[in-house]
């Protein structure tokens, strides 16, 4: 499972895995071009969308419209410790939503596999190798 992660100028980093580039750059502020997402922009990105397909799929596996359903992710922003200390996501349902699935959507969107992994974090191995 390679990703490979290259430098396309500027401030610009990209990612390559599995046939898909992710762009990414940084704002005009701190010399980039605002071409695209932060790194972190994608990272928070990664937990809503992430959510959002494990939403989407339980609305159609029961015949239920996607339409008028959206997601609303809220970072708080901890000066303090200068970091994000709690992500809130608000499934926001039309009025129609049948009753009997908000609890049973939450659960379905607590299953992302971002989620997950923020919790029981990967080991980190940073190195250096001769590349070709």
């Amino acid at each position: 499972m390679d990703m490979i992660i290259t430098f396309p100028g500027g401030k610009k980093v990209d990612a390559t895995y599995n046939g898909v580039t992710v762009h990414t750059d940084q704002p005009v502020s701190v010399g980039g071009d605002a071409s695209a997402a932060t790194p972190f922009d994608t990272f928070l990105a990664s937990i809503g969308t992430c959510a959002g397909i494990y939403v989407s799929s339980f609305c159609k596996q029961r015949g239920i419209d996607t339409d008028g359903i959206r997601l609303v992710q809220r970072m708080n922003w901890n000066a303090l410790e200068r970091r994000i200390n709690q992500i809130e996501i608000d499934i926001q349902v039309p009025p129609d939503f049948p009753e009997q699935y908000k609890e049973a959507v939450i659960r379905s969107a607590d299953l992302c596999a971002v989620k997950k992994h923020l919790h029981h974090p990967p080991e980190f191995l940073i190195k250096t190798s001769v590349g070709n």
